[in-house]
Parts: C-alpha cells; sequence; structure tokens
C-alpha cells in the first residue's frame, strides 16, 4: 500500500498508508486529542475528519478551542439540524441551501404556508432534541445519476438544480445526520452531540427568491446564529440589543433628524435637526481642509458620457450610474448624460484649465462632492448605505517624489480630525500591487515604499492587504471602531497615474518638457450622509455638545417664568448657543423626559427663585444630579462647550 508523509504543526512528520483519514490520524497521536477532535486543516483546507488523505501534506487537527472552525462546524451543522427540524414537523417542506454567514447561518424553504414567529420556538425545540439524539454523521461521495436521482425519487427538485450548476470535476458530497440527508461539500461535526445546544437561537424569517432571481420561486429564510459557548451567544444577543438601542434609523425618528420614503429611495430627507449636524460637519471640514492647504472647488453634477468614456468609468461603472438623456436643440440624436458617481473625472478637468508647472505642485483640490450611484433596493440602509450622498473628496496632483510627504500629511490630517470627532484609535490596511497591474515594477516599488514611509514616519503601524491595490495604483483604507467594537471603513489615500494619462493631465517639469503628475484619491469621512449615521449610532445619540442639533431646552416651571426663560434663550443665542424655550403648559418632568427622549444634551429649568436669583437649574442629558448656577456662569461654560474644537 502507498505511504504518504503528513507534516504536523510542529514541523515533526509521520509515514501512514494513504488514505487515511484525520480522525485516525489524531487517534494516532493519542487518545485525548481523538476524543476532542472536530476537523482538520489538510494543506490549508478545512477537512472533514472522515475524509481520506490521498498524498502528502501538511496536517493540523482542531478543537473545540480554535475558534474559527469551531464556529463554522457548529454553524453548518446547525443549518442542517434546522432543515431536518422543518422537515421533521412540516413533511412537505422542501430544501434548498444553508450556507453559513457571519454569526450564524440560514436556510431557504419552499412551503406552502408561511413560518411565523411562534414556529422558530416550535424549531428551536426540536432542534434541541435532534442534538439531544447526539446521531452520527457520515459522508459518502455519489455520482451525479444517483444523486440526481435520489433527489428526484424524494421529490426535491432544488437538489437537482444545484447538481447541475456543480461543475463536473467536483465531487457530490452527501452528508447523513442521522437519517436526514443533505448534498453538501462539508466539513462537518461526526455527530449532532457535538453541536451546543444552548448556544444557538433563532432569529428572524425573511423572503428571498430562489437562485437571487425575481422570476423564481419566492422562498422562506430562516436566519439563526450560533457560537461555542452560551456566553459567547448571551454577550452577541446583549450586542445586538445595544446596537439596536443605537441604530440611527430609530434615533433619526426620535431626534427628529431626517426621513426616507420609497419616492425617492435611497435619498435623505433632511430635517432641521439633522440637518444642523449636517452643515456642521462639513464647516468643521471646511474650515480643516482650509488650513491644511486644500482648495476647495465645485464640479457639475451632470456629465456627457464622452468625459465617462474617456476615463473609464462608463464601460466598468456604467450599471452603477443614473442615465440622463436630453433632447438637444438642433442636435440629430439624444445627447446622453450621467450623474456623477464621483468626482475624479471633474477634478481633472479643474486641473487643466491653464498650464501648470512642477512650482504649482502639489495641487490639493477639495469638493464636497454631491454623486449619486445605483444601488440595488436591497442593499439600502438607512443613511448608511443610499443612492444619494456626499463626500469629502478631494484630489491632490503631484510628483512620484512628492508622494510620500503629501500620504503622511493625509494621515495626520486624518488623525486630527477623528481625535475630534471621538475616535482616537484607528486601523490603517495596505493594499499592495495585484497580479494584473499596469506600470513596471520599478514604479510600483517606489509608490509602495513611499506610502509604507509615509506611514512609519507618522510612528504608525498597518495590516498589509497584498493583491488587494488597485490595477494602477496601491492604496491605504483607514478603519474606525466605536462604542460597541464595530469596524467602520471611512477614510482612504489611492495612489493613481491611471487617470491622469486618460484625461491628458500634465504639467511642465523644470527641464522643460511635460510629465504626467500623479493623482492622490483621499477622502477623510468618504460619505457625509454616512459618517453622520456612524456618529449618531457611536454616540447613540448623545453627540458631542458642538454638533448637537438642539444643545439647550429652556423650561420654565410655571408660566411666570415664561419672559425670562426667553430671556436665557436670547441670551444663549447671542454668545452662539443653539437654544430654544419650551412654553408648553406641561408639567417639567413631562418637559425634561421629551427632551431626554430626544437627546437635548442640556435642559435649564427656571422657576420664580430662579427669575429672582438670575440663576437656572442645570440638568444634563443621563445625569440624575442637577445643579443650581448662576446664568452667566452656565452661559460661559455652555459657550465654550459650544465651540468646535478646531476653533477652541
Amino acid at each position: 500500500m502507498a505511504q504518504i508523509s503528513l507534516t504536523f504543526p510542529d514541523g515533526n512528520g509521520r509515514q501512514y498508508a494513504a488514505g487515511i483519514t484525520p480522525a485516525e490520524v489524531a487517534a494516532d497521536i493519542s487518545n485525548s486529542l481523538a476524543k476532542k477532535a472536530i476537523s482538520a486543516h489538510v494543506d490549508g483546507q478545512h477537512w472533514d475528519l472522515a475524509w481520506p488523505i490521498e498524498a502528502d501534506a501538511s496536517i493540523a487537527i482542531n478543537t473545540m478551542k480554535d475558534e474559527t472552525a469551531a464556529n463554522e462546524l457548529v454553524r453548518h451543522d446547525l443549518a442542517h439540524i434546522m432543515a431536518r427540524a422543518v422537515q421533521e414537523i412540516w413533511p412537505d417542506t422542501k430544501v434548498t441551501i444553508g450556507p453559513v454567514i457571519e454569526h450564524g447561518w440560514y436556510y431557504d424553504f419552499d412551503r406552502a404556508e408561511p413560518f411565523t414567529p411562534e414556529d422558530l420556538g416550535l424549531i428551536e425545540k426540536k432542534m434541541k432534541e435532534i442534538i439531544n439524539l447526539r446521531d452520527p454523521v457520515r459522508t459518502e461521495v455519489w455520482d451525479r445519476d444517483r444523486a440526481i436521482q435520489h433527489y428526484k425519487d424524494n421529490n426535491e427538485p432544488y437538489k437537482v438544480e444545484l447538481i447541475d450548476a456543480i461543475p463536473g470535476d467536483e465531487p457530490l458530497r452527501m452528508y447523513w445526520h442521522g437519517d436526514w440527508q443533505d448534498l453538501c461539500r462539508g466539513p462537518h461535526l461526526q455527530h449532532t452531540g457535538q453541536v451546543p445546544a444552548d448556544a444557538f437561537k433563532l432569529m428572524s424569517i425573511a423572503g428571498a427568491y430562489w437562485r437571487g432571481d425575481s422570476d423564481r420561486a419566492m422562498l422562506q429564510r430562516i436566519y439563526g446564529v450560533a457560537f461555542t459557548g452560551k456566553e459567547k451567544l448571551k454577550a452577541y444577543l446583549n450586542f445586538l440589543e445595544e446596537a439596536e438601542k443605537r441604530d440611527h434609523r430609530r434615533l433619526g425618528r426620535e431626534m427628529d433628524l431626517f426621513h426616507m420614503q420609497e419616492e425617492a429611495p435611497g435619498q435623505v430627507f433632511w430635517h432641521p435637526n439633522g440637518w444642523t449636524i449636517y452643515t456642521e460637519l462639513q464647516d468643521y471640514m471646511r474650515r480643516k481642509q482650509r488650513a491644511g492647504g486644500y482648495h476647495e472647488i465645485n464640479t457639475p453634477q451632470v456629465v456627457d458620457r464622452k468625459l465617462w468614456e474617456a476615463s473609464g468609468h462608463w464601460d466598468k461603472y456604467q450599471e452603477h450610474m443614473f442615465i440622463v438623456e436630453v433632447e438637444e436643440e438642433h442636435a440629430k440624436e439624444k445627447a446622453i448624460n450621467a450623474l456623477k458617481p464621483m468626482n475624479c473625472p471633474c477634478h481633472v478637468q479643474v486641473f487643466n484649465q491653464g498650464l501648470k508647472s512642477y512650482r504649482d505642485l502639489p495641487l490639493r483640490l477639495a469638493e464636497f462632492g454631491s454623486c449619486s450611484r445605483y444601488e440595488p433596493s436591497g442593499a439600502l440602509h438607512g443613511i448608511m448605505r443610499v443612492r444619494g450622498f456626499t463626500q469629502d473628496d478631494a484630489h491632490i496632483f503631484c510628483t512620484e517624489d512628492q508622494i510620500e510627504e503629501e500620504c503622511a500629511r493625509f494621515i495626520n490630517f486624518l488623525a486630527d480630525i477623528y481625535a475630534d470627532l471621538g475616535f482616537e484609535e484607528f486601523e490603517i490596511k495596505f493594499a499592495t500591487r495585484p497580479e494584473k497591474r499596469v506600470g513596471s515594477d520599478e514604479s510600483w516599488d517606489h509608490v509602495e515604499g513611499a506610502l509604507e514611509g509615509a506611514i512609519k514616519a507618522t510612528g504608525r503601524t498597518f495590516t498589509l492587504e497584498p493583491g488587494d491595490g488597485a490595477f494602477y495604483g496601491p492604496k491605504l483604507d483607514f478603519y474606525l471602531t466605536d462604542a460597541i467594537d464595530r469596524v467602520w471603513q471611512c477614510g482612504t489615500f489611492q495612489v493613481d497615474p491611471n487617470l491622469p494619462e486618460r484625461l491628458g493631465a500634465t504639467y511642465i517639469a523644470p527641464d522643460g518638457s511635460k510629465q504626467r503628475p500623479y493623482m492622490l484619491h483621499r477622502a477623510t469621512l468618504g460619505s457625509f450622509e454616512r459618517f453622520v449615521g456612524i456618529l449618531i449610532e457611536n454616540s447613540a445619540g448623545r453627540l458631542p455638545f458642538w454638533l448637537a442639533p438642539r444643545q439647550v431646552v429652556v423650561a420654565p416651571i410655571i408660566s411666570e417664568a415664561n419672559d425670562y426663560a426667553e430671556e436665557v434663550v436670547a441670551n444663549l443665542r447671542a454668545a452662539g448657543v443653539r437654544a430654544e424655550a419650551d412654553l408648553r403648559n406641561e408639567k417639567i418632568n413631562y418637559k425634561v423626559r421629551e427632551h431626554s427622549v430626544g437627546k437635548v444634551p442640556v435642559i435649564l429649568a427656571v422657576g420664580m427663585r430662579e427669575v429672582e436669583d438670575k440663576t437656572v437649574t442645570v440638568r444634563r442629558l443621563g445625569e440624575k444630579q442637577t445643579a443650581v448656577k448662576p446664568l452667566s456662569e452656565v452661559t460661559e461654560a455652555l459657550t465654550k462647550e459650544a465651540t468646535p474644537p478646531d476653533l477652541a
């Protein structure tokens, strides 16, 4: 019998007969490992313990302590266990697919009657019964004809269609969990009892078209979440509860910031409160950019297709563009334009006006550019994912030798802004040259070296993402972590020699020759809409005082104090504080509750004592204690708080 050599993580190796399984390898190492083993990694591929190994390979045996492998297996097994439970309860239900997703899984079913929320509890109960049976899991490889006939005999047409879509050279693995069977690539655990029965939960039901095709059958999708232990499940459910409290759509309603409606999908209707946040943030960014040496410009929103063809976007990005056709006077055919999905080509047009010298470089052009991109309706998400948005976009035109300095300058610029907005730390990911690229290796070496040198010059570290750069240049992406540990990609810095060449940008070099500039694409916040959403969720609506749309509400306790309340408001407004009076004939506790829900940072209560003493009773959001203070002192303190950080 042929022998193979298996190498272990410690570098040692052993000889085995070809066809040995990872389960047998684990047993050969120790009985303890054999009992704990759940899967293996063979030459880096996740491997079922029952699959034979036919050639020399590296091997690592996984246990429940290997979190990534364990989560994948637990969630994958639960998808099958849930499908089995559904078919045991409702035998006429047809099964389709059930992949693992982040934090859990889903499975799509074809069932005549709709599932109800109450059904989820019934399914969970049945799943736990199946887990407690500790039914063995086994796998076989079948030929296509046998597998197709099996699913035809069992009236599972979706499985037949899936087999037809699987490449001919790929093995068809048939898995049994007890007597219940499914078509699956695997791997899986060895018996149903290895799944923690107290560490999963069914979450929701949704509709989903078969194969994502709206012309095909509408299926019912059940989502579940699972972990390797109940404490991890509890922590995740607590996270979801906290995320729900922070959801910008919910807070948007409570704070009266914005709304969205079906007549304008993916477009934001900003209310006065929300627009205040937006414009305060934009004004802050405008001041920072001016101080950072940027020249603000504004470019058209509707641009002829000829520019998009020249830039390359018409061929590569047209499906995401909104096309506008116009009957031009005296023209033989309609003019075809597009709403701009990005600002880059228009910025090159500004650069191209007039002769540029090397003395003009670097030239930093910034725009709060209104862009429109078609996003599928299913991808839209409040103001986080929209079709109409404004970018804090800028493009730096420079020489190759200026790239490192400009990159370092931008990283420091971005760090200052993020710190002002409450994000002291951020992560940099460095995407380098892909396999298919333009430009010489020497040029790539120089540019990648410049970006790495810039990061190091700022004293920061980065995570390398080999091969993830654009075909024309490397890039840096900047990631923020919010108050509940969610990660958001916001800023970006990308080197581009391609677009200036396509659009004919040149400058006069010291020797009098015409040279191509490099174009550095950069954004700090990215989409204003999305960043406002991030700020709302990160702060749970309790925005920094200078950004809060309603900073102070002055609430009289009795109507006799109304005139004084208006005097306090006028005093605060004159000092630059956004203040308003609540003169309604309501009890003070009612007013406090209502304005607290609206996340007003400061409520000043005034009664006759305050009128006589020229004081106010200060209540801050989230604090139970109040304090009586002189109006002059409160005005001075709130004026400082209302000052944006760049002006403080």
